[in-house]
């Protein structure tokens, strides 16, 4: 099984879940008591988990200048009756 493999199902992760298991992640590695190897695995899936969160940040930031452009020329917002 490769990395992207064993990260595969971070895809799929809502911001929160993916934030709440980076903080975990985090924990095991300061905590120490790992092999190298353990360590590696877990280093790679943070790295994962921590662009999952900037994907969802990044997603948040575009719909929010999304809205308010619309905002400043007086459009109706995105769902909203008439769309």
């Amino acid at each position: 099984m490769t990395d992207t493999d064993t990260n595969a199902d971070i895809a799929g992760l809502s911001y929160e879940q993916a934030r709440e298991e980076l903080v975990a992640v985090v924990a095991q590695l300061e905590a120490g008591g790992a092999s190298l190897e353990q360590s590696l695995a877990l280093w790679e899936r943070g790295e994962a988990l921590a662009a999952r969160c900037e994907a969802w940040l990044e997603g948040a930031r575009e719909r929010l200048d999304a809205a308010r452009n619309r905002a400043g020329r007086g459009e109706a917002p995105e769902g909203a009756a008439g769309d």
